[in-house]
């Protein structure tokens, strides 16, 4: 059973740093690509980084490229996204997801399995 935890959010003042962990299981993670999304209120899903299988290739959204970093660890099974410099826009459920495919997609509906979610609280 494909299933994707994340963890690491929480509340941070503006120009802090926070790191996200997505765990997974039920599949091998280096075969397949990972996305990290992110949701504020009233707002579609948008996704703000994603690693390729094998983690030579990654992608950001223009909103946090210089900012956020993608990585994975295969051997914990886990991606983090590591986030400085935060912005109260950068507020937002933060969401892994995986569509078991080498390679990454920008678009949210082709993500099969997504991970329950971690709020993300950057405010003074």
């Amino acid at each position: 059973q494909v299933q994707l935890v994340e963890s690491g959010g929480g509340l941070v003042q503006p120009g802090g740093s926070l790191r996200l962990s997505c765990t997974v299981s039920g599949f091998t993670l280096n075969h397949y690509a990972i996305g990290w999304f992110r949701q504020a209120p009233g707002k579609e899903r948008e996704r703000v980084a994603c690693i390729n299988g094998g983690g030579g290739t990654t992608y950001y959204a223009n909103s946090v490229k210089g900012r956020f970093t993608i990585s994975r660890d295969n051997a914990k099974n886990t991606v983090y996204l590591q986030m400085n410099s935060l912005k109260p826009q950068d507020t937002a459920e933060y969401y892994c997801a995986t569509r078991l495919v080498y390679y990454c997609s920008g678009y949210a509906r082709e993500y099969d399995h997504w991970g329950q979610g971690t709020q993300v609280t950057v405010s003074s």
